[in-house]
């Protein structure tokens, strides 16, 4: 198996972590432009050939000088193609190591980021290191590369007579004013084709996501409308940039028309008034056409040139942002002690808090149970002891270190989590319960056995084998949870939350999953659960309630419990309350008998 490499790019502070693997490449860009050099050079052959065949060997009718000069022309041609060939394949080499410097980097801070933002177009992300690598492979950086060398034919068409470098230099300039316009005009309208396009895209892919219920509930013309309300914003963005492109390529086209009648002209007008020869009319002709002609192929990529460009400026935000995720921090594997103080959690992309104030503390063995209503801010909570969100304020911390700054890969596989929203990856159940990592067969089986499943996993199709994902073997939902919390547990991590993991499940599940809890805490791990069920609450040692995102309790499970048992003992209405009758109960008490009913 290759290995994939992980070495960081950005660095703190660096704003361009994009142009700084360009220039550790700066060598081979060299080479390749002073080789670019050579083969511009090496075009006049055939212009020198032609003059001297017309000049020499017409006037001199000699078969030698002819024999002669197409031999040594004929080794240049050799020449001139082996170093376009050695070129080429500098570029591909180039762009398959930029590829392979920063594939690794662009990959994990796309993932971050939708983590993170949700509205992200991770394909368009990673396509934009694609578009980079095609650029550097392709006809884009050779007219880039060719496009100063107008100069130099230029001043070669002046030591033949000032007026051929003065139509040449003339025809250049207005190409590029053409193009500057061309560029000024269309540039930020395809900017934003691009981003109506990457929503639209984005919008189908989501539809497509909930294809089955979009159907069932007649919602496909509401789906298909906000998908076609951003593909014709793409449309009137597109058509609009071709509009503007289609005027100036009108006016650029005219002047590639005209231009070879006009140099041939010039070229004859300069033989008659004899201030140059017949044979260099066509030399001339050729001259002009080498000049004109990398600002006319700079034109025709310049599309791709803007694309590279938007890309260029694409992955350095996008690499640049991601810097503070992508710090390796190698610390100790976790224990399970947790801490989380005064933590105020705001959803990415959002400024508005959905959980505040939240304090708790516990050790190495203990499970909480955080319960509360609906949208009391439970799975926002377990994001955050995940280090999924970072807090707004305040910590949470995980044997003393932020979870939201300590680096998932390193502390990911030593953690368990299982999220309400349960997908698999394509691969089989065995590769998906080991984290598609190295799988260990005895962990595997021990993780399903904790739940379970080992049994119904062997009636499977192909057993521990079978395919799972979108193409392969349909689980009901209880067996896609139960297999969820056997990912989390695989290892037996010293530190798991689940989310709400008994919404899918009967009661023989349910039991299972108790049983797993129980196995978790006598390993000495550290367990947080969300739950609306009693029977989970029965298990555990402290309890959280929420409610409307605020911490409104938190103890000693029995002793909330019994707080909400003394509460159901209620005296009649104006009857002195009895001396035997229970204590009052807990302030806690009214929000936790909401909460576990």
């Amino acid at each position: 198996m290759t290995d994939v490499p992980t070495t960081r790019i950005a660095t703190k502070g660096d704003k361009q972590p994009v142009r700084k693997v360009l220039m550790q490449a700066r060598r081979a860009f060299l080479f390749a432009m002073g080789l670019t050099i050579v083969i511009d050079t090496l075009s006049i052959t055939p212009m020198l050939y032609m003059m001297n065949t017309m000049d020499r060997v017409l006037s001199s009718r000699s078969g030698v000088t002819l024999v002669s000069l197409t031999v040594v022309v004929i080794g240049f041609y050799v020449f001139w193609s082996a170093l376009e060939w050695i070129r080429s394949r500098l570029m591909i080499r180039l762009s398959l190591r930029i590829d392979w410097d920063m594939a690794a980097d662009v990959f994990d801070a796309s993932f971050r980021r939708f983590v993170g933002r949700k509205n992200v177009n991770v394909q368009q992300l990673l396509g934009d290191l694609q578009a980079l690598r095609s650029f550097l492979t392709g006809p884009p950086v050779l007219s880039l590369m060719d496009a100063p060398f107008a100069l130099v034919f230029i001043w070669i068409g002046a030591l033949f007579h000032p007026y051929l470098a003065a139509f040449a230099f003339g025809t250049s300039v207005l190409m590029l004013i053409l193009s500057y316009l061309t560029t000024k005009v269309t540039t930020p309208i395809l900017k934003e084709a691009s981003a109506a396009n990457t929503e639209a895209t984005r919008v189908a892919g989501n539809s497509l996501r909930h294809a089955e219920a979009t159907l069932a509930l007649g919602m496909l013309g509401a789906v298909r409308k906000r998908w076609y309300d951003q593909h014709r914003s793409y449309l009137t963005n597109q058509v609009n940039a071709s509009e503007a492109t289609g005027l100036m390529g009108g006016l650029s086209g005219f002047l590639q028309k005209a231009m070879p009648s006009l140099q041939m002209a010039l070229g004859t007008f300069l033989a008659m008034e004899g201030l140059i020869t017949g044979g260099m009319i066509m030399v001339a002709s050729m001259l002009i056409s080498k000049s004109v002609a990398p600002i006319q192929k700079l034109l025709g990529q310049w599309s791709s040139i803007v694309a590279a460009r938007q890309a260029y400026e694409r992955l350095n935000e996008l690499l640049a942002d991601d810097f503070e995720n992508s710090q390796q921090m190698q610390l100790p594997a976790p224990q399970g002690k947790v801490d989380v103080d005064k933590a105020v959690g705001v959803p990415p992309g959002h400024n508005k808090p959905v959980l505040a104030d939240i304090n708790f503390a516990l050790v190495p063995g203990e499970v909480l149970a955080v319960v509360g209503p609906s949208a009391a801010g439970k799975s926002s909570l377990a994001k955050m002891l995940m280090g999924l969100w970072k807090p707004a304020s305040g910590s949470v911390r995980l044997d003393g270190v932020e979870l939201s700054d300590w680096s998932h890969d390193e502390v990911g596989p030593l953690v368990g989590y299982v999220p309400q929203e349960i997908d698999f990856f394509e691969g089989t159940v065995a590769e998906n319960i080991a984290r598609l990592g190295e799988i260990d067969p005895a962990k595997v089986v021990h993780a399903a056995q904790l739940i379970d499943m080992h049994n119904t996993i062997l009636t499977f199709p192909k057993g521990y084998d079978t395919p799972l994902g979108e193409t392969g073997f349909a689980l009901s939902g209880g067996q896609r949870q139960r297999l969820a919390i056997a990912r989390a547990v695989y290892g037996m991590p010293k530190y798991v939350v689940m989310d709400e993991p008994n919404s899918n499940l009967d009661e023989v599940g349910e039991n299972a999953l108790v049983a797993t809890v129980q196995a978790l805490k006598q390993s000495g791990s550290t367990v947080v659960l969300t739950t609306h069920r009693p029977r989970l609450v029965g298990v555990v040692d402290k309890m959280l309630v929420l409610k409307a995102g605020r911490q409104v309790a938190f103890g000693d499970a029995r002793e909330m419990l019994d707080a909400v048992r003394k509460l159901q003992v209620v005296p009649n209405e104006g009857a002195a309350p009895d001396p035997s009758d229970p204590a009052p109960a807990a302030p806690a008490a009214p929000a936790l008998l909401q909460a576990v009913k």
